[in-house]
């Protein structure tokens, strides 16, 4: 089979769940008209087998040799024929179920990558999640399920055709029958989709639930908090299995009409049939066909019962698609450039002098986070990166030569090199000296295959301060032209913090670095330290001259000790 289609990069706005449906069934519209090709003669195949096997019982009745090898023939012709299409049919139904469901996970990955810092702030860890595990899974079900449930209607149209044109009254009976058993079945769609709403709805909630556990286990144990969260774990979980059990309550009950309408119509057709056959209105190889017909119309209209569910679920599917697709980014680029120099953030006054070590001390951690944020191009403000705005320069761009390293950065599964070298393109001796200059050698010594072990999710085997001091060689590997440290020491010993703050400098010499902190040690030994209180500069100079001078500076990185 072909490679799958890639995601159309100019997709249009969407904002409603149908709307994306119709706009996957358009990407993919020439594998889907082959499939439902496909489908449509495979059923086809299977409804003419009845009346063939009805003309090979007349054949048999009126010992007509010549007749019944003819028909035999025939019949095992459309079996060959029924096999192939099934085969085709069941190919183009796995395509087309991939592309539609790996489709939603491009275009949702190529959102999250738009949305970048957005994306947290607007959604949560569970609701992505769910995307990728289930939601997926119903949007690819919706487009394979049109296949058939296409070529379940040609067939019955088929079927009404023949049993019309061979009997009024049995072609009547099943062409008003099944219109009624759709319209039957019609009630239970609406509670179906909003109950399934809602369990889609508390699952993305229980998964965001157990991603925090997960995350923070280990406080947890410290603290001995385990109990309680398993406590409100069990309780949204048990809502969860409600909301469930009311879904399949639902969902029951259109499992008993797919077999108990399409019964009743089977009755139907073959009592009439039956009656016909007993006052010699119809052969009895008529019959028989009848018969068949009969049982053969419960695969179709089962098909089209199971069409109204899966279209259902991708319809609901689709709107949690749709939530992640209409977001928009909360800053946007240009198409302007800048040659570097002083970076400044107007409404605080913080400016960074191109190629110095400038610490910022904040007497509130959340207006150092925030000022990092707007210099760093993850939230709007105004300011300016040399001559230019930085907001009118290219996100790419601002990405590659400004980096900002906070402590909410996690360590991904796979080799620790791999994850410390992103770019994969450092030599030993650069990640030696990144190490070194984050005292982080220890680490990786510890490690019975160094550099080459492999880090589990999350890098839930290091400590705190050991997640930390990898974070800042990653940081230091990317060799950015800016390099913004958000509380780079705030979880490692004071020996290490001392040691590191003074590698770093000579790290990061000649290079743009602000470092967010606190730390005595770390700010005795920069170039230039900036003191913002509530969001303003308040005080500039070096370290020691604003002990001296500045008794809110003072008491903010002293925690007024002497």
């Amino acid at each position: 089979m072909r490679s799958l289609p890639e995601a159309d990069p100019g997709m249009p706005d969407i904002r409603s769940p149908f709307r994306y449906l119709w706009w996957n069934a358009r990407r993919q519209a020439r594998s889907l008209l082959a499939g439902i090709g496909f489908a449509t003669l495979w059923w086809l195949v299977q409804a003419l087998m009845p009346a063939v096997l009805g003309k090979g019982i007349e054949a048999v009745t009126a010992k007509d040799s010549g007749a019944l090898l003819m028909w035999a023939s025939i019949l095992l012709g459309l079996g060959l024929l029924q096999a192939f299409t099934g085969i085709m049919r069941h190919r183009m139904a796995v395509y087309n179920w991939l592309a539609a469901a790996y489709r939603t996970v491009q275009v949702t990955t190529r959102q999250a990558t738009r949305l970048g810092a957005t994306l947290p702030k607007r959604l949560s860890t569970g609701e992505v999640v769910s995307v990728g595990n289930s939601d997926i899974a119903h949007i690819g079900s919706s487009m394979d399920i049109l296949l058939r449930g296409t070529g379940a209607v040609v067939a019955i149209v088929t079927v009404t055709v023949i049993l019309i044109s061979t009997s009024l009254p049995l072609g009547l009976l099943v062409l008003f029958g099944v219109p009624l058993m759709a319209v039957a079945v019609g009630p239970l769609l609406r509670p179906l989709h909003r109950r399934q709403g809602r369990q889609r709805e508390l699952t993305g909630e229980l998964s965001t639930r157990a991603a925090d556990i997960v995350a923070g286990l280990r406080v947890l144990r410290g603290i001995g908090g385990e109990q309680v969260f398993a406590e409100r774990y069990r309780q949204e979980s048990q809502r969860v299995r409600h909301a469930g059990v009311r879904v399949a309550g639902v969902e029951s009950v259109l499992e008993g009409a797919q077999i108990l309408l399409p019964g009743l119509l089977i009755a139907i057709v073959t009592g009439v049939g039956a009656s016909f056959a007993v006052a010699g209105e119809i052969p009895t190889g008529q019959l028989v066909a009848f018969y068949l017909y009969a049982v053969f119309l419960i695969g179709p209209m089962r098909t089209l019962t199971e069409a109204a569910d899966k279209l259902t679920k991708g319809h609901v599917a689709a709107g949690r698609v749709i939530r992640i697709l209409a977001i928009d980014p909360e800053v946007t680029g240009g198409t302007a450039s800048s040659e570097g120099g002083v970076l400044r953030d107007s409404y605080s006054g913080v400016t960074v002098q191109p190629g110095s070590l400038t610490a910022m001390a904040a007497n509130a951690p959340e207006h150092a986070i925030a000022i990092a944020d707007r210099l760093g191009r993850y939230a709007g403000g105004d300011v300016t990166f040399g001559a230019s705005e930085l907001a009118t320069l290219p996100i790419d761009e601002v990405r590659s030569r400004i980096l900002v390293a906070g402590n909410d950065a996690r360590l991904f599964t796979g080799k620790l090199r791999d994850e410390l070298d992103v770019r994969g393109d450092a030599s030993d001796e650069q990640v030696c000296q990144a190490l070194h200059a984050a005292c982080a050698e220890d680490i990786v010594e510890a490690l019975p295959d160094g550099l080459d072990a492999r880090v589990t999710e999350s890098g839930r085997e290091f400590s705190g301060g050991q997640q930390q001091r990898l974070r800042l060689v990653r940081a230091l590997l990317a060799d950015p032209e800016v390099l913004i440290l958000v509380e780079p020491t705030s979880a490692v010993d004071a020996h290490s913090e001392a040691r590191i703050a003074e590698r770093l400098a000579k790290a990061r010499a000649g290079k743009t670095t602000l470092i967010c902190t606190t730390s005595p040690l770390v700010l005795d030994r920069t170039d230039h330290v900036i003191y913002v209180e509530d969001g303003r500069v308040l005080a500039e100079g070096a370290h020691r001259h604003l002990l001296d001078n500045s008794p809110e500076y003072s008491a903010t990185v002293t925690r007024g000790e002497d």
